[in-house]
């Protein structure tokens, strides 16, 4: 009697790394291996149809088709790109930089992850889901990216002259038997083109361009 218990544990050890082909072979091994009735027992404890298993009964007759392409042509689900002709469109819309600020459009630039483009898209009629959207956004060349500085500033000459009064007036004030504070005042962003932390989708190779924000202390 053929043990399919013990099938089904080695499929599950195995499983999960194991592509189209090598899940067929595995089952066709089985298959042979166990003898008559074989292939419905193997099928019953891995879970793959008979025919694929007769499939890969044939497989492992011939060499020559161990090699090549996993799936035939035209096999597997077709690409939503293919099966949605507006999908990509319809994906640039709700990036396109021009959203920023702009209350009649779905989506702001603030607003771009994964889940949102996602629920963005089943909002406009696509059925597409969240692990979708990382497949679509390469396809249309974008990239998560920090903005680069690149609009430096000359170097201000009286940079360090409010460190220097500081310094002086510290030293006349200790000499003069006078305390002296140091208070560390709360930061503040400045307005303007400056680096911040964070990344947002832009298309590939084309980041925001930002100045060092220690151009706007200088």
């Amino acid at each position: 009697m053929i043990d399919s218990s013990a099938i089904r544990e080695r499929f599950a050890a195995v499983g999960r790394g194991l592509n189209e082909r090598t899940r067929r072979l595995f089952a066709a091994v089985e298959a042979r291996t166990a003898g008559y009735g074989g292939i419905p027992a193997a099928s019953q404890a891995t879970g793959i149809a008979r025919s694929t298993i007769g499939r890969g009964l044939k497989d492992l007759g011939d060499a020559a088709s161990l090699s090549g392409a996993v799936r035939r042509p035209g096999s597997g689900r077709p690409a939503l790109t293919e099966t949605d002709a507006t999908l990509l469109e319809d994906l640039g819309q709700l990036l396109e930089p021009a959203t920023k600020g702009d209350p009649l459009r779905p989506l702001r630039w603030v607003s771009k992850s994964h889940a949102k483009l996602a629920a963005g898209l089943c909002a406009m009629g696509h059925q597409v889901s969240t692990s979708t959207i990382p497949k679509l956004l390469a396809a249309l060349q974008y990239r998560r990216q920090v903005n680069r500085k690149t609009l430096e500033s000359v170097r201000n000459p009286d940079r360090d002259a409010q460190f220097e009064h500081i310094n002086s007036a510290t030293i006349a004030m200790q000499a003069a038997g006078k305390p002296v504070i140091s208070i560390d005042t709360k930061k503040k962003e400045p307005i303007g083109p400056y680096k911040n932390a964070g990344s947002y989708y832009r298309p590939k190779g084309c980041p925001d361009h930002s100045r060092s924000t220690r151009s706007a202390a200088g």
